[in-house]
């Protein structure tokens, strides 16, 4: 093999993409994972993981990046960091990955880019991230236990997200910039039978206070009267919807109405050799634990389908 040829090419190194390294690596394919930031993905804003087997103690989201970066190196699958992607095609039966220091050449190729939450771009939101701020009510909710804390969003995520907070935290406030829900009813209603949810209509959040302890209020504007006022709380999720990193690859896979992959159960896409693996497939379940699933069954697929290709 030439120096950018391998065996498989993941693109991207969150918990699927490296799960999918490590389980590569140790089958002695030639795996190279590209990533265009740094190793991790959407845990590295997990300040504290208490829910991933193995660690009753808590992990941070970075230690166990970390980790799992030095476990996929040390059975020699290549890490290139700093390495965007810009556009995959096919090319004679090979996958033609153009990127920094590519183009880069393969049998078979993972997709593991992850799905970005959509973010409210106010001041505060980066400087609290993972110090009251959150995407992510399973992962985070338990450490507002007893606590005050708000949810913005007015789809059906963030509907679970305060109904599943509502059990833990003291109070949930539920802000939304309009005076309806579009979330189904059913979740609406199940959520407003909880005594401890208080909805804030007609309202947008303009900037996250805190201190050097985390998030402390919400500074809050009325769309309609122009109000501004200060909400105290602990704790902000944000649900405002998820964008998939699925650009670079319309021309070679199914995309559905969102954008996400269109996969199997094997995580194999609408092209022979090309898997998905993690948040860029739909799922109804983002957690490290499931996206760490994806990125095993998508190696076990692509060996598969290489052992396969050579008869």
């Amino acid at each position: 093999m030439g120096e950018n040829e391998y065996d498989v090419i993941i693109i991207g190194a969150g918990p699927a993409g490296l799960t999918a390294g490590i389980y590569l690596g140790r089958a002695k394919l030639r795996t190279v994972i590209l990533e265009a930031m740094t190793p991790g993905g959407q845990a590295l804003f997990s300040e504290r993981i208490e829910n991933y087997p193995g660690f009753p103690e808590g992990i941070t989201g970075r230690e166990l990046a970390e980790r799992m970066v030095k476990q996929a190196e040390a059975v020699g699958t290549e890490i290139k960091t700093l390495c965007p992607v810009e556009r995959v095609r096919l090319e004679d039966g090979a996958k033609v990955v153009e990127a920094t220091g590519g183009p880069y050449r393969s049998k078979a190729l993972i997709i593991a880019t992850g799905a970005q939450a959509s973010k409210l771009e106010v001041p505060g939101e980066g400087r609290y991230m993972g110090q009251g701020v959150s995407v992510c009510a399973m992962c985070d909710g338990a450490f507002f236990r007893e606590k005050v804390v708000a949810v913005v969003g007015g789809g059906d995520s963030a509907v679970e997200d305060a109904f599943y907070l509502s059990r833990m935290a003291s109070k949930v406030y539920l802000i939304h910039r309009r005076d309806k829900l579009r979330a189904q009813k059913i979740l609406q209603e199940r959520l407003f039978e909880q005594k401890n949810v208080v909805p804030i209509w007609k309202t947008v959040v303009k900037e996250i206070k805190g201190d050097e302890t985390g998030v402390k209020a919400l500074l809050l504007e009325r769309v309609d009267t122009g109000e501004i006022k200060e909400l105290p709380v602990d704790g902000i999720f944000v649900a405002i919807g998820r964008r998939p990193a699925t650009e670079p690859f319309r021309e070679v896979v199914e995309l559905d109405e969102g954008g996400y992959v269109v996969t199997d159960e094997s995580c194999a896409t609408s092209t022979p050799g090309i898997f998905a693996a993690g948040d860029v497939r739909r799922k109804s379940v983002r957690q490290v634990s499931t996206a760490v699933g994806d990125g095993a069954i998508a190696a076990y697929s692509a060996e598969l389908y290489l052992e396969r290709s050579k008869g």
